[in-house]
């Protein structure tokens, strides 16, 4: 058979059948509530923070040091629109889906839209010391724009960040969007609910698993494998564990190698530890300590 015979007498039966799934089942609306095409304009704005945060690495083209006022004033306007509409839409979404009609989602978007851009100076400050860290901290680095331009962990981080500061403000959907692009295109999985100080180096990348509930402190380096997760994510029931911490802690100064596990939200790494590679721990570290497979130095 031709593909031509056979897109005009089979594959009609099969957008038939595949039309009745979608819409007898759970389905993505895709023409009011929630349009996950729009994923891709999430992307876009993602991708226009970040060239606002590090111009010239991120942004599609260069960015003379005499038009920067204007790129970043032209950037955010456009940035303030997209975002506000995006977020509008999921707060419009979840209200709908739990019968809300007490919120005013547009003037919700119009608040965080606004506390987001105003944050960005003080969050590319800390981005730059997580870049500095980085400097610092690895002795193949040749430059802080090596860093910036070819690191994997400043993509993390950095979009860790922007998502951080829309997950505070109870955004949902977006935040989650934003660190799983950052997962897939690192290899770096950073949930934007984890509360992490600045001066963060993740040094490689490859593997990392940061979960929601984690407390990372100030100077906390990290390599390849590491994962900072949950016991169990359920209960004695079986029941998925919500709103309660379930994700270690790791306190200033901490330094993780690689593929050690560190598990539980009554887990504390004390300040100026070292956990060594390959170890699984579920239980508080001491401050200062130092820790291998085999035990303690």
């Amino acid at each position: 058979m031709k593909i031509t015979d056979w897109i005009n007498k089979d594959l009609p039966e099969v957008v038939k059948s595949l039309e009745k799934n979608i819409l007898s089942g759970f389905h993505i609306q895709t023409e009011e509530g929630l349009n996950m095409s729009g994923r891709n304009e999430i992307y876009a704005v993602l991708d226009e923070f970040l060239s606002v945060l590090f111009p010239g690495a991120y942004s599609k083209e260069k960015v003379a040091l005499e038009e920067l006022n204007f790129y970043l004033g032209d950037t955010l306007r456009h940035i303030t629109f997209t975002l506000r509409k995006q977020i509008r839409e999921v707060f419009e979404f979840h209200c709908d889906k739990s019968d809300c009609d007490e919120c005013d989602c547009d003037e919700k978007a119009k608040t965080v839209c606004k506390e987001v851009i105003e944050s960005l100076p003080n969050m590319r400050s800390i981005l730059l010391e997580d870049v500095s860290a980085a400097h610092e901290g690895d002795p193949a680095a040749r430059s802080l724009d090596e860093i910036v331009l070819s690191y994997p962990c400043i993509e993390a981080i950095a979009t860790y960040r922007i998502a951080h500061a829309l997950y505070l403000r109870k955004v949902p959907i977006i935040p989650r969007i934003m660190t799983e692009r950052a997962h897939s295109r690192t290899g770096i999985d950073i949930h934007p609910g984890a509360h992490i100080g600045p001066r963060f180096f993740i040094d490689h990348g490859t593997g990392v698993v940061i979960g929601e509930t984690t407390v990372i402190g100030r100077n906390v380096k990290i390599y390849q494998g590491v994962t900072l997760g949950a016991i169990s994510p359920f209960d004695k029931d079986g029941t998925p564990r919500r709103d309660v911490k379930r994700h270690p802690t790791i306190e200033d100064d901490v330094i993780i190698y690689s593929n050690a596990t560190i598990l539980g939200g009554g887990t504390v790494i004390g300040k100026k530890a070292i956990i060594g590679g390959n170890t699984w721990i579920t239980s508080s570290v001491a401050a200062g300590e130092v820790i291998f497979n085999n035990g303690k130095k």
